[in-house]
């Protein structure tokens, strides 16, 4: 018999039917044989007022429910439609609390007896969603959604939801089907029945497996194929003038346009490769680098026979090249060549370990959605990446338990080899002329060769290459984390580690058994250290820490003079206890191993998956000792140490870090020196016309290089303008609220003059949060959404999107968004800088390498502070301007750019535009004129 559904959704004056909430609005789409029947609508009148916030989310108002009628009033119709039918929501107790609550209340008994979330299901059914929120899930799947946040559009866009979730899980293979049946017996809301009943529907079909899928002991994936390799028989020549380009071009981009500067930054990358010499390009906004930087790269590829190396700092731009750049490459280019992604093994399944987790009964409820969403995903991934997962915190966990983190198992005689998604990326690689990675994998590389050997790279967002290798060669140290893997050894029969390795070592020696019991001694001993560990770490930050901030994470640097202190000794004395506990471990856990792998024994499929996540559990219970003794026991070094905690320093929020004050030298000998042509390419690289301080951070300074500036092509002057409040307080000498007070106010008039559409950024995320919360409260932008990172919700990406659709919206932004966004068009017409981006003076990194550059005789601010500022400064100015098309105007808030005599250094750094200074009331009618004029 064919289900019956019916969706609903309520608008409410709170979050709690209990607490007193009622209905306003209410909507139930009734969903049978795979079409929309009909729907109900009607406001409610709660008898209530209603709360400002819920009106200005809903825009439902007290006219419209006033009216309405009661829900007593319609509480048969709504009993008539759920009777006997599957209840569905996105978040389905939300909704099912209120309405059963509202029936009970007008004497009818509650008919909800099965239900499903829309939720759960697009959890499990769509992988790679971006995020599970209605209207956002909306977007992405193209359902209409005119309304969001009132009932009727809500529940209508529910609705097609559930529609395209039926048909998406009736395509499912019958094999897939069943195990996700097994697995969603833990589950509520009746996931059991729905994937159940599909089951049984298509039980008399006759299925036949796609051509790209394949079955392999229980579970369906896509099939690999490794592309042949052509070797081009014609001679591959560089397109080197200008009207070759262009030829070569324009039939395979859509409204290209010939620029000048992307055709002299193609023959400069080509030159750099072909020649083996090292080069340095800034490249302008407009200027098209990806494409400046891929064209020439593959033409010397085909050409020498040579891989090229593309590394970048984000995810989200690997994917662009590969997805946009090189798709524009293929069709344009006379032949064909070869592209792969490779990243670090942690970030690809080892389907040993996840097949065998799914004949585990005991699951959490995260893992088992996780599960299951990993079998659908299965279906369609080509590359096993968790980086096309959405993930819930405990999804991750769960992930570094079937990562490819280790290769305990001989690949002979692991059943899964020939499926290895890590094995296949690297034989891609293998094949390819481009390979993309990121900075971090690309460091990893310089000390375990994973990528095939190659001479010649090229860099992308250079100037996050000194970060990306000081993170990398970094460490930290974490009670989360420490406590995550002593769970992980367990101490219960379910999880006693030593156990199942003394059962694998039994079968393969005949050695007694080892006394598991002293090892589950040592691991509850160590447990109460870490606790003792942490709490002195947290009290020792307690009493050092000068920042009184509670809005902040507290950061305090280790020194000489603080290791010296009798706080400190209690530390490094637990420390050493904590590694004996420690010692103990891992000889227990490297005896079992060693035994075993001399005598090989003949172990279950799920005993070889235990092995191989005990071994990527070693390596990293190794490091662990090793950073508790190079972070924390005393030793001459150059690295920067510092502990971070919360104002209450708790021993879960504390932890400690370490990173290399510098790494020119660690790049210059492992880096520039190994390879034949290293290009270097940002938007941001210079300080007063020079690479000199960007070539010494990152140590190319010692070699021969190319050097390159290429402007952009945008008529700045034409398209942007700067404005400078000259009526703002002095931002070194007034107190945080009294400027937070000026800034807010300024804010409203310049918000007012662009009609929103602005982007504000800051150096402190505390007065951000202090902006925000005045403008608030003010209500003198009442009319204006207001988005600030780390206050509202949602990512970095979503906040610019939820920006983008909205007339009138004010955008708070820190560090991250200062470079790395891209919002084009009249989405955003005004950007706003708060403060010049200069570095915290007591952030540890920045505090030791200023030290050092005093120590060695020069002007720490001149040397360091300054041009660092510098290059963020201009990526913070690189937002404004996207596109030709686009215009705007440019505010900096604080007047040292024009009092100071540095404030002239960030202003030759950007584009030569058009600058007006005086009060904000002389200026806003100055940014209206200019506006208006678009």
């Amino acid at each position: 018999m064919t289900n019956k559904y019916v969706v609903v959704d309520v608008e409410t004056t709170g979050n709690s039917y209990n607490r007193g909430s009622r209905i306003i609005q209410i909507s139930a789409v009734v969903v049978k044989d795979s079409k929309i029947m009909e729907q109900y609508t009607s406001f409610v009148n709660p008898e209530m007022p209603i709360p400002a916030f819920i009106k200005d989310l809903t825009g439902i108002t007290e006219e419209e429910v006033t009216n309405a009628p009661t829900f007593d009033e319609i509480a048969a119709d709504l009993h008539s439609i759920l009777e006997g039918a599957i209840f569905v929501a996105h978040n389905v107790k939300f909704d099912r609390s209120f309405v059963a609550g509202e029936l009970k209340s007008a004497g009818f008994n509650n008919p909800i007896e099965k239900t499903l979330d829309t939720v759960e299901l697009a959890n499990i059914l769509l992988p790679e969603a971006n995020s599970y929120k209605l209207e956002e899930l909306s977007d992405e799947m193209e359902l209409e959604h005119l309304n969001p946040h009132q009932a009727d559009s809500d529940a209508l866009a529910t609705a097609e939801l559930l529609l395209m979730l039926l048909e998406k899980a009736k395509s499912l293979p019958a094999t897939t089907l069943e195990t996700l049946c097994k697995l969603s017996k833990s589950l509520n809301n009746n996931m059991f029945s729905f994937f159940e009943s599909i089951k049984k529907e298509k039980a008399g079909q006759l299925e036949h497996l796609q051509d790209d899928l394949e079955s392999f002991r229980g579970i369906i994936l896509k099939k690999k194929r490794i592309p042949d390799q052509e070797v081009s028989l014609q001679v591959v020549n560089y397109p080197k003038n200008e009207n070759e380009k262009i030829s070569l071009l324009q039939n395979s981009i859509r409204d290209f346009e010939a620029r000048n500067g992307q055709f002299e930054m193609m023959d400069t990358v080509y030159e750099s490769l072909d020649t083996d010499i090292h080069s340095v390009i800034e490249a302008g906004t407009g200027i098209g680098k990806s494409l400046a930087y891929l064209l020439p790269s593959v033409y010397f590829s085909a050409a020498r026979q040579e891989k090229v190396i593309i590394s970048t700092y984000t995810i989200q731009l690997q994917h662009q090249l590969l997805d946009k750049e090189i798709e524009v490459l293929e069709n344009a280019l006379p032949f064909s060549f070869q592209t792969a992604l490779l990243k670090g093994r942690e970030h690809y399944i080892n389907m040993l370990k996840f097949e065998q987790t799914l004949y585990e009964l005991d699951s959490s409820y995260d893992e088992t959605i996780t599960k299951m969403k990993i079998l659908i995903w299965l279906l369609y991934t080509k590359t096993g990446d968790r980086d096309e997962l959405n993930l819930s915190s405990g999804g991750k966990l769960y992930w570094k338990r079937i990562c490819n983190d280790g290769f305990f198992v001989e690949k002979q005689i692991d059943p899964w080899t020939c499926h290895d998604f890590y094995l296949y990326s690297k034989r891609l690689a293998e094949n390819a002329n481009l390979i993309i990675t990121n900075h971090a994998m690309l460091v990893a590389d310089l000390n375990s060769q994973v990528l095939p050997p190659c001479s010649h790279v090229i860099i992308d967002e250079a100037h996050h290459l000194e970060k990306a290798v000081r993170m990398k060669l970094g460490q930290q140290l974490e009670y989360n984390n420490v406590k995550y893997m002593l769970g992980k050894l367990g101490t219960s029969e379910k999880k006693k580690r030593f156990y199942k390795l003394d059962r694998c070592m039994a079968k393969s020696s005949s050695v007694p058994a080892f006394q598991t019991y002293l090892m589950d001694r040592a691991i509850a001993d160590l447990d109460i250290e870490t606790d003792d560990l942490f709490i002195l770490l947290g009290q020792f930050v307690k009493f050092h820490r000068t920042n009184k901030s509670k809005s902040r994470r507290i950061k305090f640097r280790l020194t000489d003079n603080t290791k010296a202190t009798a706080g400190w000794q209690r530390v490094l004395m637990c420390a050493e206890r904590f590694l004996d506990f420690h010692k103990l471990i891992s000889s227990g856990i490297q005896e079992r191993l060693t035994l075993i792998k001399k005598n090989p024994p003949v172990l279950s499929a799920g005993e070889l998956a235990f092995l191989e996540e005990m071994t990527g559990f070693y390596e990293d219970w190794l490091d662990l000792g090793q950073h508790v003794r190079q972070l924390l026991l005393p030793k001459e070094s150059q690295d920067v140490i510092w502990l971070e905690s919360d104002e209450k320093c708790t021993p879960n929020r504390t932890s400690v870090h370490c990173q290399p004050l510098n790494v020119n030298q660690f790049l210059s000998e492992k880096f520039f020196k190994e390879n034949k042509s290293v290009v270097l390419t940002s938007a941001s690289l210079t300080v007063n016309n020079t690479f000199k301080f960007f070539n010494k951070e990152i140590g190319i300074d010692s070699f021969d290089r190319i050097e390159k500036k290429i402007a952009s092509p945008f008529p700045y002057e034409k398209m942007a303008k700067i404005f400078i409040p000259t009526d703002l307080p002095e931002i070194n000498v007034t107190p945080m609220d009294e400027y937070v007070e000026s800034i807010a106010c300024h804010l409203i008039g310049t918000a007012l003059a662009a009609e929103g559409r602005m982007l504000v950024l800051f150096t402190s995320h505390e007065m951000l949060r202090k902006t925000y919360e005045l403008l608030s409260e003010s209500n003198q932008l009442a009319d204006y959404v207001l988005l600030a990172h780390g206050v509202s919700s949602g990512s970095r990406g979503r906040l610019v999107k939820s920006f983008q659709q909205f007339q009138k919206a004010i955008l708070f932004g820190t560090s991250s968004f200062w470079e790395g966004i891209d919002i084009p068009g009249e989405d955003l017409s005004c950007l706003v800088v708060v403060r010049l981006p200069f570095s915290p003076i007591d952030e540890p990194v920045t505090a030791a390498k200023l030290e050092s550059v005093e120590t060695s005789g020069k002007n720490a601010f001149s040397a360091y502070s300054l041009p660092e500022a510098i290059i963020q400064f201009k990526q913070g100015f690189g937002r404004l301007i996207r596109k030709q098309s686009d215009r705007g105007v440019f505010f900096v808030f604080d007047q040292r750019i024009i009092t100071s005599v540095y404030g002239k250094a960030f202003l030759r750094s950007i584009p030569p535009v058009k600058m007006e200074t005086g009060s904000l009331e002389y200026l806003i009618p100055l940014v209206e004129d200019w506006l208006k004029k678009k």
